[in-house]
């Protein structure tokens, strides 16, 4: 059985997690700003009384900033969930194993360090992002 990916876009980039390390995925939630924190981290947010790191995923990859409301996808870490702020969800998506190769050089550098592999889809790639690395702001700074 192929593994399952949750999808979502950022920046125009289509990028996949696997699903098992999905807790939920929120629409609009408010974030508490924390001052002094990294670029990358957002800010905290109140999941069922369970404060929650959030990242920007759009600074933590190097890309422009927007205005557009993010959609929260919660992840599970081994220090707890994490809220990784993505442009929108997309589907899941379960590729055969034969559709993945390494990251090629035409994937910009700034993206290449955090993701794993990519997978050759009809209408394009998806980047299937490093989980761990991607909430490790601690080593980016």
């Amino acid at each position: 059985m192929a593994d399952q990916f949750c999808t979502f876009l950022l920046d125009g980039h289509l990028f996949g997690i696997p699903v098992q390390d999905v807790q939920e995925v929120l629409r609009h939630q408010e974030i508490r700003p924390v001052p002094l924190a990294v670029p990358e981290i957002r800010g905290l947010l109140n999941l069922r009384g369970q404060i929650v790191t959030t990242i920007d995923l759009r600074t933590r990859l190097g890309l422009p900033a927007t205005e557009e409301s993010a959609v929260n996808v919660i992840v599970r870490t081994p220090d707890g969930p994490v809220s990784l702020l993505v442009d929108r969800i997309g589907d899941v998506l379960e590729p055969a194993e034969s559709t993945f190769e390494p990251a090629p050089d035409t994937v910009p550098r700034h993206l290449r360090e955090l993701v794993k592999r990519v997978c050759k889809l009809a209408d394009g790639l998806m980047l299937v992002l490093d989980t761990e690395l991607a909430v490790d702001v601690e080593d980016a700074a």
